[in-house]
């Protein structure tokens, strides 16, 4: 068996206790689950493989014991709703709402776009292993949108090598707080993570470069609304950008200001992606209009009737 990095733990023999004991004392664990792991070859007795918890080992003799470190449970199947653009044997385009995690991770295990890929796709890549099947790119929890999904590790590759090299095309609409007096810009500020809070991205001169750009288009009375094109795909890179030019996403919980437009949600929404099918060579490119809580955000913002792509 191969024993995966884990914890250690080490006990001396007596001469008179058995394995099982001694091991159970010195880790805190049970003699039951001590037995498991030896018998699954987690233990030495001065080296050599120990499989048996009643030996009892020599006065010094050295027992060791691993404990390897829990696996992630594999995302099961579950019947979610979700919007499916576009799919053939290759790939998929799909929406994913404001609210939901991409993947399972610890506190979200369950409900994820990962699960509902599970049950509405046929097959998915594995280069993303058991927790992230399938997925090229991702979006935060709160963005709404577009994201691409791979069905075959000959897809996920070349569309991974597309992203790398900046030939996907992704934009986003993107309210932000106050007027911007430009009509257009750009921001290359490299990110990294925080150095005082571990859930946040900043800008940091030592971080990996990342490039948006943005182009106004419409004001409101105290927000604007933007297309933003991400050239890099650095986590949260639109709402660190845009704070750091004094114009934070509006409605983010983490980047934005304590004073900002009541809009009810993150007010960022994948809606355009561009890119070449990974075995036809052909450009694909697909559009998702916003929801409807993006809409009553807009509205929120004073900027009612903007034409929803």
């Amino acid at each position: 068996m191969e024993i995966q990095q884990g914890k250690r733990y080490e006990a001396l023999g007596d001469g008179t206790s058995r394995a099982d004991v001694l091991l159970a004392a010195a880790s805190g664990l049970s003699r039951s689950r001590v037995a498991a792991l030896m018998e699954q070859g987690c233990c030495t007795l001065q080296g050599a493989p120990l499989t048996k918890p009643g030996t009892k080992p020599a006065a010094g003799a050295l027992l060791t014991l691993l404990e390897p470190p829990p696996r992630e449970a594999r995302p099961q199947a579950e019947d979610i709703d979700l919007e499916i653009l576009y799919q053939d044997e290759d790939l998929a385009v799909v929406v994913k709402p404001c609210g939901m995690v991409v993947h399972p991770a610890a506190g979200n295990e369950e409900g994820t776009l990962v699960n509902a890929l599970l049950y509405h796709l046929d097959s998915l890549s594995g280069i993303g292993g058991e927790i992230r099947p399938g997925i090229v790119h991702r979006l935060d929890k709160d963005t709404s949108g577009l994201l691409l999904v791979a069905k075959n590790d000959f897809a996920h590759g070349e569309l991974s090598r597309q992203l790398a090299a900046r030939e996907m095309e992704k934009h986003y609409r993107a309210l932000v707080e106050g007027v911007m007096k430009e009509d257009a810009g750009e921001v290359a500020l490299p990110l990294g993570r925080s150095k005082t809070d571990r859930k946040k991205m900043a800008v940091d001169p030592q971080g990996r470069d990342a490039l948006t750009r943005w182009r106004v288009l419409a004001r409101g009375r105290a927000a604007t609304l933007l297309d933003v094109r991400i050239l890099t795909g650095r986590t949260h890179q639109i709402r660190v950008h845009m704070q750091a030019i004094h114009h934070s996403v509006a409605g983010d919980p983490l980047y934005g200001t304590r004073h900002g437009v009541p809009v009810g949600r993150l007010m960022l929404h994948a809606y355009s992606l561009a890119f070449t099918h990974p075995r036809t060579g052909k450009r694909m490119a697909f559009t998702a209009p916003w929801p409807e809580d993006f809409s009553r955000g807009l509205r929120s913002a004073g900027l009612p009737g903007i034409n929803n792509p």
